[in-house]
């Protein structure tokens, strides 16, 4: 029987059995990035979240249609640029191409859509003229407002109990200075008027986008008006998730998305990561201290989505030290073969079959691994698969070699495992610990010997394989991309 991917849809607060609106297709969103600013890994936990998601559904035989936006207009970008000088695009322009580097360079796969806000205000002005349109949106001083009183349901994602007037409670839920008829009632398009402000024509006003429409605005045009899977930070459950149901639903009538998935806050000391509290880490730092992108990718997808992940220092080199084995592994069972043996014979002669055999460990490891990942995501158990799989095969290689037929299997399974969870990296640019430290070795014999041609041509073929090195007093450093 076929095993069944099962979550926790916070909608419901319940771990349920997925079944997608349209058989063998998934329609999914997720929350992308504000680009200000360099994103840090604790967006980059999400994201990564993410990409196993999508992967993940894959892997289970879904055509997946992804839309992931990129929020490239609000109050914090309008203030820099116009700090700066200079317009909008111009300022979130190297914000966005760093994104999408950093993002390519975790190993993620490009969503099939990547749409940006500033490209959709149309789509946004449709929306809100239809919540204008059937009372449940009104105008106040020349700013658009949801009116939250004309939708029951407000809250049924994040289960906040509303009572009375609630004023703020997020640095994002609405700081407009604004009079509305209710403090809960959040922006949906903010007055500009004919200033230098970016803004843009409506049937309503001159203005621009609030934080939350940009978001159904988007899912809807890629998704239609109700997809499967809507997935965030769990930061973004409330406001911005609840409001994007209040205003889609409240403009069609219909369900907005089916399932909701968050992820956990990612901490460094036990304090979550923010910008705000100035405790964060960019992919670009950890990098710069010589960390590479598949042991940042390792840690962050190490623990399941929904607990939270503390970040230390330790723990990233032990998930360098984790993908290094992980490589020098498969690499082994490339060479593993025993010249020897012979298809369906030990080397003693004894029938392959009445011994535990590597095909039944890979067999039984992707069973495994199946089985944690259709239980609400689980990684960790996953990976505990593939672990125990390295270890019954290191030994088989230890004691009797692989057969071509066994070296099929386990790198089979390896790159079923990888066409998931992304933490074997690429093969072709996969070097063994030794094999660089003997090129390390030609090269000081080289610069002895004067030779400096050769050394910088090693220098190159090692750049051109992964390997950076750094010339130090204490002599030569290296490190993976």
């Amino acid at each position: 029987m076929e095993s069944m991917l099962r979550f926790f849809n916070t909608l419901t607060r319940q771990v349920e059995e997925f079944h997608p609106i349209e058989d063998g297709k998934v329609r999914m969103y997720i929350c992308g990035p504000t680009v200000w600013n360099f994103a840090h890994i604790g967006n980059f936990r999400t994201f990564i979240f993410g990409d196993v998601l999508r992967r993940y559904l894959k892997f289970k035989g879904y055509e997946v249609l992804h839309v992931f936006n990129l929020t490239d207009i609000d109050d914090r970008i309008i203030k820099e640029a116009k700090a700066r000088g200079i317009s909008i695009d111009e300022f979130t322009a190297p914000y966005i191409t760093a994104f999408w580097e950093d993002f390519d360079a975790l190993g993620m796969e490009r969503p099939e859509v990547t749409p940006r806000a500033t490209h959709h205000i149309p789509e946004m002005i449709e929306i809100i003229q239809k919540l204008i349109d059937n009372g449940k949106a009104y105008e106040s001083d020349g700013s658009i407002y949801y009116r939250i009183s004309s939708f029951p349901d407000y809250g049924k994602l994040s289960r906040i109990k509303f009572e009375g007037n609630i004023a703020g409670g997020s640095e994002r839920i609405d700081t407009d200075k604004y009079d509305k008829e209710d403090a809960r009632d959040f922006a949906l398009w903010k007055l500009v008027g004919e200033t230098e402000e970016p803004g843009w024509e409506a049937p309503f006003g001159r203005g621009r986008p609030g934080w939350h429409i940009e978001c159904s605005a988007m899912s809807m045009r890629y998704l239609g008006e109700t997809f499967d899977i809507h997935a965030g930070g769990q930061d973004l459950q409330f406001p911005h998730h609840e409001n994007e149901i209040a205003q889609s639903e409240g403009a069609t009538g219909k369900l907005f998305s089916k399932y909701w998935i968050h992820s956990e806050f990612l901490k460094i000391d036990e304090v979550t990561m923010s910008k705000s509290k100035g405790n964060f880490f960019t992919f670009r730092d950890l990098r710069d201290q010589g960390y590479s992108a598949l042991g940042i990718r390792y840690l962050l997808l190490s623990v399941p989505t929904r607990k939270q992940l503390n970040f230390t220092f330790e723990g990233l080199q032990g998930a360098e030290s984790t993908v290094e084995r992980l490589r020098n592994f498969r690499q082994v069972v490339k060479e593993g073969g025993n010249p020897s043996r012979t298809e369906g014979v030990d080397i003693e002669g004894r029938e392959e079959d009445t011994l535990p055999t590597v095909r039944v460990s890979a067999s039984v490891a992707l069973d495994k691994f199946e089985t944690a990942m259709d239980d609400d995501f689980n990684t960790a158990a996953a990976l505990a698969a593939i672990h125990e799989m390295v270890r019954e095969v290191n030994t088989a290689v230890a004691e009797r070699g692989l057969t071509s037929d066994d070296r099929a299997a386990v790198l089979d399974a390896i790159a079923k495992f990888d066409a998931v969870l992304g933490i074997f990296g690429t093969e072709e640019n996969a070097m063994l610990d030794a094999e660089i430290e003997a090129l390390l070795e030609e090269r000081r014999e080289a610069r002895t010997n004067r030779d400096f041609a050769r050394s910088d041509e090693i220098r190159d073929q090692l750049a051109a394989r992964g390997i950076i090195l750094e010339d130090t007093k204490d002599g030569v450093r290296w490190k993976r991309k």
